[in-house]
Parts: structure tokens; C-alpha cells; sequence
């Protein structure tokens, strides 16, 4: 009888183990990125530099991560996600380590900008999501999607407090090798997600006839529009906080565990996020995310600046970081199916580092222009609003599509 069952290549692959592995992954890229803001102030400083030269690095890093993205998911989905994810954790591991060696802007700019932004490219969860995706049925796929991201958060949480360690024990060159043997170490687990998975629902369905069918759809640019905010949130604190914090008169230290807050509560954030848009209005969580966070960094720039107060923004703004994404991949995927998904996140993707280019450099730009980051935490706000107002009028329904007519 002519029934679908895997390839052999496939059996040992079960969804669990995809689960597993892609949440490992999520975990390395995103933990060794998030502590990428620590080296700001020791790099600057000991070459002399003013705190746009490394912003800029981190801008370019961020745009060229997310140029890369529509491509690295258009060839996950034509042809698995493991090809992808081990090519990127080379040039991720290389850019990592030979950061420590540059010692002119232009080679900063190429190291920590050009081969960080493209490795992260092609080992971004953005990436695993979607070998995740397509491995677990529709009505836990928010639910999965979730526990993907929250791992990323899990790598925060760990690696920015170790990257501290390291820093403090080895100094901050020496600390950046180190870290560039975790980006490495994606590459061996990239064997488990190298099968390409079943197509299933839209597999008639062209690439090209899936760009077309989502650029004609209001829905999807709304997506886009509101997931550029995340990114400039997202990369303009994670980069500069730390400085900000040192700025205040508070020790770095400080700083280090903020961020690392900030993940340990995306854990909690993104679960919940995942678990919720499997039963509510997805649109309507994101924005209430991003409505909560303008009034969280309205009242964190507004009071007086403690330990305390720099530790429950942290919280607040971790339990509101990266919970937009198991909701925005996930409605990409309920709206348009799990077959492109890949690619047609990674284009929304490509919008969030548009956001995060303008927030890192912005960010340092403005340090240098005013010695304050006032009217970037103000321009944050607006963002914010900007965001909660523009997911409403999304339409959550799948597209229907209409068989293609057969010979």
C-alpha cells in the first residue's frame, strides 16, 4: 500500500529530539550574542575609541544578520536546516575570536560586524524554529515555538554572567576566544536538524508564489512593521545598558546581571507567551507586550536609578524581551502554513535587525553627540505605543488557498 512514512535518514529524527537539539542551539547562539554589550566599554577603552566605533560594529553585525536570514531560511526550507546551521557556526566562532585581534575600526567592523552578522544569520533560532515547526502538529506548535525561544533566553541567562567571568579572570580578549568555542560547538549538533522535513500542507506551492501570496497580504506587513520596535527595544538595551548602568555610578557587575535577569525571565516570558498563543488572540498578546513595554521603560528612565531598580526593569522587560517571537513566528506560520515558514519569518526577521541597527547605532551615536542616552530610551517609548497599535488590526485567519488545477 502506498502510504508516506519517513526515509530511513529520517527515523531516528523524532520530533522530541528536534525539540531538544534546536533548543540547544537557540540556546549557544543566542547566550554567547547577549553578552556581546560587556565588551563594549573594555574594547572602547583600550583602543581608544569612542563608544559609536563598537556600536557601529554591532549595527552592522545586526542589519547583516538580519540580510541574511530570508536566504539561510530559503535554503533550510528547500533543503534541511543543516547545511545552514554548520556553515554559520563556523563564521560565527571565526568573527567571535578574531575580534579579540582587531585593532583598527575596519577590522572590528568585519569581525564583529561582517562574520558575527553573517554566522548568526545562518545558526539563528529563526532557523531552528522552523525545523521545529514542521516537526510538531499545529495545535502544539505555539507551545513548541515557545520552548525554543525561552531556550535562547536560558542562554542568556547562563552565558552573559560567564562572559563576565571570563572577562574578569582572562580579560576581555582572551574571554572572546573562549566564547568562540560555544558558537563552534553548534556545528556537531547541526547533524540532527541535516533532514529535510515532510512538506506537507502548500507543498504545491512555489517560493516565489509564496513571497507574492504574503507581500500582497496587509497582515504580513503589519508583522513586519511591529517587529522592527522589538529589535530596536531588544538591541539598543542589550548593547548599551551595561555602559548606561556604569554611567549612573553603579558597578559593571551590575550590569552583567541585569542582562542575565533579563534572560532568566524571558524563560518564563516566552514559555508563557508560547502556552498562550495556543490559546488566545495572538495579535492581542503582542500587543499588550509591546504596550507594557513603554510604560516599563518609561518608569525605569523616570525614577532614580539603584541596584534595585535596575534589576526589577530587567525582570519586567525579560518577562516582555523575546515573547514576541514564539507569537510572531507563530502567526506567521497559523496565517500562511509551516512549508516557507523559514523564509517568510526570516524577511519579518530582516525588519527586527533594521530596528536593531537603528537602535545600537542610534544609541551609540547619540552617547557621543549629548553624553546621554535620554532621547533614545524616550524614542524606545514611542516605539512601543507604535507597536501595540499597529498588531491590532491583524487578521489571525489561514489563508485559503485554492487547489491548483490538474492536467
Amino acid at each position: 500500500m502506498a502510504t508516506a512514512v519517513p526515509t530511513p535518514a529520517l527515523t531516528w529524527r523524532t520530533p522530541l529530539l528536534v525539540i531538544i537539539v534546536g533548543c540547544t542551539i537557540a540556546l549557544l547562539n543566542f547566550g554567547v550574542r547577549s553578552g556581546f554589550g560587556l565588551f563594549l566599554e573594555p574594547i572602547s577603552a583600550a583602543n581608544g575609541w569612542g563608544r559609536e566605533v563598537f556600536a557601529f560594529g554591532i549595527a552592522i553585525q545586526t542589519v547583516l544578520w538580519g540580510a541574511g536570514q530570508p536566504f539561510a531560511g530559503a535554503i533550510a526550507d528547500r533543503y534541511g536546516s543543516g547545511r545552514v546551521l554548520a556553515g554559520g557556526a563556523v563564521l560565527y566562532a571565526a568573527g567571535v575570536a578574531l575580534t579579540a585581534y582587531s585593532t583598527t575600526p575596519a577590522m572590528l567592523h568585519v569581525t564583529l560586524g561582517v562574520l558575527i552578522g553573517l554566522g548568526l544569520a545562518g545558526t539563528s533560532f529563526t532557523v531552528a524554529l522552523a525545523a521545529i515547526a514542521r516537526m510538531v502538529p499545529p495545535e502544539k506548535r505555539s507551545w513548541a515555538l515557545g520552548i525554543g525561544t525561552a531556550a535562547g533566553s536560558l542562554g542568556q541567562f547562563l552565558m552573559v554572567p560567564l562572559g563576565q567571568a571570563f572577562i574578569a579572570a582572562y580579560g576581555w580578549a582572551f574571554a572572546l576566544i573562549l566564547l568562540s568555542l560555544f558558537a563552534l560547538a553548534i556545528a556537531p549538533l547541526a547533524t540532527v536538524l541535516a533532514g529535510k522535513a515532510p512538506e506537507g500542507t502548500g507543498a504545491q506551492q512555489s517560493l516565489s508564489e509564496a513571497l507574492k501570496e504574503a507581500g500582497l497580504q496587509r497582515s504580513y506587513w503589519l508583522l513586519i512593521f511591529g517587529f522592527f520596535v522589538c529589535g530596536f527595544h531588544v538591541s539598543f538595551i542589550q548593547t548599551h545598558l551595561p555602559a548606561y548602568i556604569v554611567d549612573r555610578g553603579l558597578d559593571p557587575a551590575t550590569g552583567a546581571w541585569a542582562l542575565a535577569l533579563v534572560g532568566l525571565a524571558n524563560v518564563i516570558g516566552s514559555y508563557t507567551a508560547g502556552v498562550l498563543g495556543g490559546k488566545r488572540s495572538k495579535k492581542y498578546l503582542l500587543s499588550f507586550i509591546y504596550g507594557a513595554r513603554a510604560v516599563v521603560i518609561a518608569v525605569f528612565v523616570m525614577l532614580p536609578m539603584t541596584e534595585i531598580s535596575v534589576l526589577i526593569f530587567a525582570f519586567s522587560m525579560g518577562l516582555l524581551w523575546l515573547s514576541t517571537v514564539p507569537l510572531t513566528s507563530g502567526l506567521v506560520a497559523q496565517i500562511f502554513g509551516p512549508r516557507y515558514m523559514a523564509t517568510l519569518f526570516g524577511i519579518v526577521f530582516f525588519s527586527h535587525q533594521v530596528g536593531g541597527f537603528l537602535g545600537v547605532w542610534l544609541g551609540g551615536r547619540l552617547f557621543d553627540m549629548t553624553g546621554s542616552y535620554d532621547l533614545v530610551w524616550w524614542i524606545s517609548i514611542g516605539l512601543g505605543v507604535f507597536a501595540a497599535i499597529v498588531h491590532w488590526p491583524i487578521d489571525e485567519r489561514p489563508l485559503v488557498r485554492v487547489a491548483p488545477a490538474t492536467a
